[in-house]
Order: structure tokens, then sequence, then C-alpha cells
């Protein structure tokens, strides 16, 4: 089996972000709220969370075996520190990815304005803080919001790709813990837990959502850090991983041929 390259694995993360964007922001500008014969046939809450983890879980079966499944810089952070991937890959991983996440947020925008009267601003699924939060969250209650809820996240990925996991069910609990961070906290600040995704649509949405994309950043990363590197020492690991990634054994190549020494991470 030919080991995919880093551009194999570049191609991969921009179209799993582009297609989370798309997926999951998309279904939050179409589909969330729709009224037919003044009937609300929308989505809500519970389809837009159910979307977000809809296309995690496809998109790390789709590619998890190529790239390592990451679709934002958060987790690529985590799984770095936690010695999942090498770190000479995280710049090309953060660049696709926000780079696919724009490219899902304009495809977003351009389909949204074929409807007439359609105005951008507070209706591009952007994340936000105080008057720009869904529920009117204050600064901090994001922040709180995101550092934990990313670093549970990570742990998640963390504990269902290692070795010692069930094998084959990593994308399932990845896209479902997905569907429950988003069920909890879209109303606080719209959910990010993942600064491409935030990125993606906070310029097409205009007004405070580019000056409050800091925080989106920020805490996100800080979560995945703080689980990336407590892992190891909380629940230890069955080998020295170095800078040699780890991938889910049931998504490899028949066993029967060569692979490569150094595989994608598969988190």
């Amino acid at each position: 089996m030919t080991p995919p390259t880093m551009l194999h694995r570049l191609a991969a993360e921009f179209i799993g972000t582009f297609w989370l964007v798309l997926g999951g922001c998309g279904s939050a500008v179409f589909a969330a709220k729709f009224l037919s014969d003044d009937i609300s046939v929308g989505i809500g809450f519970l389809g837009v969370a159910l979307a977000f983890g809809l296309t995690v879980l496809t998109g790390v079966y789709a590619f998890g075996t190529i790239s390592g499944g990451h679709f934002n810089p958060a987790v690529t952070l985590g799984a770095a520190l936690a010695k999942r991937v090498e770190w000479k890959a995280v710049p090309g991983y953060w660049a696709v990815q926000v780079i696919g996440g724009l490219v899902g947020g304009a495809i977003i925008y351009v389909i949204a304005k074929g409807k007439d009267g359609f105005q951008a601003t507070g209706n591009m699924a952007a994340n936000g803080y105080g008057a720009h939060s869904p529920g009117g969250y204050s600064l901090v209650a994001v922040i709180v919001t995101e550092v934990v809820l990313t670093g549970i996240f990570l742990l998640v990925i963390l504990g269902s790709t290692d070795d010692r996991a069930p094998k084959g069910f990593a994308g399932l609990a990845i896209g479902l813990t997905l569907t429950l961070i988003h069920l909890i906290s879209i109303p606080i600040s719209n959910t990010s837990v993942n600064p491409a995704r935030s990125t993606g649509v906070a310029f097409f949405n205009g007004a405070d959502a580019p000056a409050q994309l800091w925080v989106f950043w920020l805490a996100p990363l800080i979560g995945a850090a703080i689980a990336g590197i407590a892992y190891p020492y909380l629940f230890g690991r069955t080998e020295e991983l170095a800078d040699r990634p780890v991938r889910d054994d049931a998504l490899d190549a028949d066993p029967g041929t060569d692979s490569d020494p150094h595989p994608p991470a598969r988190v």
C-alpha cells in the first residue's frame, strides 16, 4: 500500500473542513428556521447539532485513514501535544483547514444571497458573545464553555482512537460527541470548538463577528492543549509514540500489505 503523501493529507483536511462548515453552518443558515405555509418545518437546534455531528462522522470515516480526520486546528494541536501527529504537519493542516472553512462559508453566502431579502449580518451562523450570543451569554461564560467542551472533545477523540479502544467506532464516538457539544452550547456561543469553523463564516457575517473571532481561536486551542497534554498522564499509553502518529487499525489497509512506518494521525 502506498502511504498518503502530505499533499493527500492536506487535500483530505481541506475537503473535510469544507464539508463540516458547509454541512453544519449550512444547516443553521438554510434549515434551522424555515416556514412553509406559515408552519415551521425547520430543524431547530437539534437538527443543527445533528448536522455538525454527521459531517464529522462521515468525514472521519471518509478521510480519517488519509489525514487523521482532524478538520479543526484545535484537534490538530491537541493531537500534536499528545504525540499523535508530527509537529511539522501542524502549519499545513492549519492553513488548509482555515481555507476549507472559508470556502465552505463562501458557498453558503453565495447560495443564501440567492434569496430575496437575505441579510448576511446575524444570519451566517457566526459565533459570538454578549449581544452576539444567541442567549446573551457573557464573554467569561463563552470562554469557559469553549475551553471545557473543546477539552472534553479532545479527550473523547484521543480515547476513541487509542490503540486500546474498540476498533472501528472512533468516527461514531467523535460525531456523537460533537452533536452533544452543540446541544449544550448553541444557545451560549453558537458553538465553535473549532477555529476553522468560526473563521469560515465570521467575515461573511460581518458586524462584530470578525472582532470577536479571537475568542473562538484562543479558547478552543487552550482546551485542546490541556487535553492533549493531560491525556497521556491521565490514562497512559501502550507505547512511546515520539513523533509517530497512531491510527485506527480497523481502517488500516489489508494487514498483509506493507504499511507506512509513519502513517497519518488517526484522530
